[in-house]
C-alpha cells in the first residue's frame, strides 16, 4: 500500500492511493473460502463447491468491496495520522480511472483535498467591539407587572354587567320583539362578551345589564356580520351564519369578571417564592433585574454578530479552496443547484471562516467545553423558552428538567455542544478587546436591526 500527498497551493491538494494486488488478495481468497463453507449451489454438496466457480461467480463483486474497504480505510487513516485539516470530503479527480475488477491488479485512485489555511488570528485591547446592554424602562417593568397580576388574577361572580365580562345564559331564537320563533334555536350556556360586540347601541344595551335580564339584538348587526363570532355566539356552522335572520332573546344567568391580582405579598410569594421579596419596591427590583438578565441574551446576540464582523475583517485577505468547496457542496447535497449555490457562496465562506476562527481561538486558548457547560447552556435555552410567554422567575429544579428533555434529543445537544463553546469564546474575546459599552432602550436596541 502506498499513499502520495501532492500539495498544488497552501489549500488545495491530490491524494494518491496506490493498490497492490498482495495488499487484498489474502482478504479476497479468504473471502471466497467463507462463501464456499455457506455456499448452497444445486449439484454440489456444502463447502464442495469449486473456488473457481465461487470466483466466476462472486470474485468482481468480493473483489470490488475489499479494494474499496481499503482504499476507505486507508484514505481515512492516513488522514486522521497526519492531521491533514481537510474541508469537507475527499472527491475523486475528474479524470479518475474507472475500474472494472474484472482481474487481480494494481489499482491507484486519487483525490482532490481542500484544505484550511494557516492563519493567526489575534484580539488585544487595541480592538474595540461595542456591547450594547439593554436597560429596562418603566414601560417594560410596568408591562411585566401586568403580566404577573394578570396571570395570578382570580375570577368573579358579579351582578351588573361591564365592558370585559363574560355572561352566560339561555340564547332563544326570536323575532325583533322578543317572542319566540316556534322550533327555532334554543341554546342553554350561551356564552356573550360585551366588548367582543360592534354595535355600540346593542353594547349599551348588554353593558350595565344585570343578573336574570333579557335583552333581544339582532346578531348579524350586533357583530357586523362576522361569521366566526355569530358561528361562536350561536354554536353554529360558518356556512350556517348567512341563513340566520333572526333576532336572539338572551338572559343572563350569571356574570363572571376577571380581576388582576393586587400588588400585595400574596402576589410575591406566587412571582417569586415565598419571601423573597417582602415589599412593591423590592417587588419591581427584583423585576427589573430579571428583566436586566433575559435583556442580555439579546445583548450577548449583537455582540456574537459583532464579534463576527471583526473576525471576518481580520481575515479578509485569507484564502479557502473555493473551488473545491463548491464541487463538495454540489456533490453532498443533490437538491442543491448551482444558482442557488452561487447566491449563497459568499455567505457560506464567511461562515467557514468564522467557524474556523472560532476553532482555533478555542484551541489557542485552550477553550473545552465540558458537561456542566452543556447543562448549563441547555438550561439557558429552556430559560429563554419560558421568558417568551413572560415567565421570568423558573425553579431551577423546572428548569433542570426542561433541560434534561432538551438534552434526550442528539442533534440538539450537537448544537448546544456548539453553542456553549462559541460562547466561551466569546467570553473569552470580551476579556482580551475593549469593549465599547453603551446602555440602550429596548426600542433603541431592536433599531439597530431594521
Amino acid at each position: 500500500m502506498n499513499i502520495e500527498l501532492k500539495n498544488i497551493d497552501a489549500v488545495n491538494a491530490t491524494l494518491t492511493v496506490q493498490v497492490a494486488k498482495e495488499d487484498y488478495q489474502e482478504k479476497v481468497e479468504k473471502t471466497l473460502r467463507d462463501y464456499r463453507k455457506k455456499a448452497n449451489i444445486p449439484g454440489f454438496r456444502p463447502g464442495q463447491v469449486p473456488l473457481g466457480l465461487l470466483k466466476k461467480m462472486y470474485g468482481k463483486s468480493v473483489l470490488a468491496e475489499e479494494v474499496n474497504k481499503l482504499l476507505s480505510d486507508n484514505l481515512y487513516n492516513y488522514i486522521k495520522d497526519n492531521n491533514l485539516p481537510v474541508l469537507g470530503e475527499p472527491l475523486p479527480i475528474d479524470n479518475q480511472e474507472v475500474y472494472n475488477f474484472d482481474e487481480d491488479s494494481d489499482y491507484a485512485f486519487t483525490f482532490d483535498l481542500g484544505l484550511a489555511p494557516g492563519f493567526k488570528i489575534d484580539f488585544t485591547k487595541k480592538d474595540k467591539i461595542k456591547y450594547y446592554q439593554i436597560t429596562p424602562d418603566e414601560k417594560m417593568i410596568e408591562n411585566q407587572v401586568k403580566s404577573y397580576t394578570g396571570r395570578f388574577g382570580t375570577y368573579l361572580q358579579e351582578e351588573v354587567a361591564e365592558e370585559n365580562d363574560m355572561l352566560k345564559g339561555k340564547a332563544v331564537e326570536s323575532d325583533a320583539k322578543g317572542k319566540a320563533v316556534e322550533g327555532g334555536l334554543s341554546l342553554e350556556n350561551a356564552v356573550l362578551t360585551p366588548a367582543y360586540v360592534k354595535d355600540k347601541k346593542i353594547q349599551t344595551k348588554i353593558i350595565g345589564a344585570k343578573k336574570g335580564d333579557t335583552i333581544t339584538f339582532d346578531p348579524q348587526k350586533a357583530f357586523d356580520k362576522n361569521e366566526a363570532e355569530i358561528a361562536s355566539f350561536l354554536k353554529i356552522k360558518k356556512e350556517q351564519v348567512a341563513e340566520f335572520t333572526s333576532s336572539v332573546t338572551f338572559t343572563i344567568d350569571g356574570i363572571t369578571r376577571y380581576k388582576e391580582a393586587e400588588r400585595n405579598q400574596e402576589l410575591f410569594d406566587k412571582v417569586f417564592g415565598e419571601g423573597v421579596v417582602t415589599s412593591e419596591e423590592e417587588f419591581l427590583a427584583k423585576i427589573k433585574t430579571d428583566l436586566t438578565e433575559t435583556l442580555s441574551t439579546d445583548s450577548e446576540y449583537k455582540f456574537g454578530i459583532d464579534v463576527k464582523d471583526a473576525v471576518l475583517k481580520k481575515l479578509k485577505d485569507v484564502e479557502l479552496p473555493e473551488a473545491f468547496l463548491k464541487r463538495w457542496l454540489l456533490a453532498s447535497n443533490k437538491e442543491l443547484t448551482e444558482e442557488k449555490l452561487d447566491a449563497e457562496f459568499a455567505q457560506t465562506l464567511d461562515g467557514l471562516k468564522f467557524q474556523l476562527a472560532k476553532d482555533k481561538i478555542a484551541k489557542d486558548k485552550d477553550l473545552k467545553v465540558e458537561t456542566e457547560d452543556v447543562n448549563n447552556y441547555a438550561k439557558k435555552v429552556a430559560k429563554a423558552q419560558f421568558a417568551q410567554y413572560g415567565m421570568l422567575s423558573i425553579p431551577d429544579d423546572l428548569l433542570e428538567n426542561y433541560a434534561q428533555d432538551i438534552l434526550k434529543n442528539k442533534d440538539s445537544v450537537a448544537n448546544i455542544f456548539e453553542k456553549a463553546l462559541e460562547e466561551k469564546v466569546f467570553a473569552a474575546l470580551k476579556e482580551s478587546v475593549t469593549l465599547d459599552t453603551k446602555e440602550v432602550s429596548i426600542d433603541e436596541f431592536n433599531k439597530l436591526f431594521e
